[in-house]
């Protein structure tokens, strides 16, 4: 993996000077990425066992004297992060269940409905803790922005985390610091410090840490191309623009990475898929089925 990430970093050194320092190795912290990684599973049995680790690690960092440093202010956010998302796993609620299947049938026909105007259709990603990454390198890959062989998590991981890091001012002011707005370190109006902006910066790169709005407009600006996200609600397209105002842009563009996002597809957690031009096959499908019905 270290040769492999280095080879990465030399690839996106011309347009990504800086990058933070290595983060130093923590078994609890790995640990803890790889059980957030398994929430995204869809296999029910494995979502169950991650969520009662998690649960069991929380409760064990409470009865913990830790240090209140900046790393592991951070450390414990990502903790009661993790256990919050552990705890609104509920295998065993059959109504919850029904509803979370209702809103998943939903939302899948409402993105299907988007794509098909657009003449697009899902290609699956995989639920690993990195869907955010995988989709808009395969995306950059079909643009043929980057070459295949640098199509994966971690290329985009690493060119988001560079990017951000990079552009300090851009980011900080969004982003909230770990400890509150009156914890120790945290800057006016309880923006993140300077040394959680690091750790920020090294769990885009180094950890399974979910991606959002921050790694999306920095990969847009990274890459320099407009990235869309077709999602379930108001608007059906959320567009974001390397440059320019937000939402400023045609949603049929050609040239453009195009993502879908969902709340529900696999009942725990958000996920994020690539979206290819449909195929002859898909559109004789889909005109075959509208005739039918």
């Amino acid at each position: 993996m270290g040769s492999r990430r280095n080879k990465l970093k030399k690839a996106f050194s011309p347009p990504f000077q800086q990058s933070p320092p290595l983060a130093e190795s923590n078994d609890d912290a790995d640990l803890l990425d790889d059980l957030v990684a398994q929430l995204d599973s869809g296999n029910q049995t494995v979502q169950a066992e991650s969520a009662q680790v998690i649960k069991d690690m929380q409760r064990q960092e409470t009865v913990k004297d830790t240090k209140k440093d900046s790393k592991s202010r951070y450390q414990a956010r990502q903790a009661r992060k993790a256990a919050a998302l552990a705890e609104s796993y509920s295998p065993s609620n059959h109504e919850t269940d029904a509803r979370l299947m209702q809103e998943a049938k939903q939302e899948e026909s409402d993105i299907k409905r988007i794509c098909d105007e657009l003449n697009v259709q899902i290609h699956e990603i995989n639920p690993d803790g990195h869907c955010l990454y995988s989709a808009i390198a395969d995306q950059l890959a079909l643009l043929s922005i980057i070459p295949p062989v640098q199509a994966n998590y971690a290329a985009t991981r690493l060119a988001a985390c560079n990017y951000i890091y990079s552009h300090p001012d851009d980011f900080i002011p969004f982003l909230p610091s770990t400890s509150g707005e009156d914890g120790p370190g945290a800057l006016n109006a309880g923006i993140i410090s300077p040394k959680e902006f690091e750790y920020y910066c090294q769990a885009i790169r180094d950890t399974s840490e979910w991606g959002g709005e921050p790694e999306i407009l920095a990969l847009s600006r990274a890459f320099n191309v407009p990235i869309h996200v077709i999602q379930s609600g108001q608007p059906p397209v959320v567009i974001h623009n390397p440059t320019g105002t937000p939402n400023d842009g045609d949603i049929r563009d050609k040239k453009v990475v195009r993502i879908s996002y969902h709340r529900r597809m696999y009942g725990l957690g958000e996920h994020y898929n690539s979206l290819h031009p449909q195929s002859k096959i898909s559109n004789l499908s889909h005109s075959i089925q509208n005739i039918l019905t």
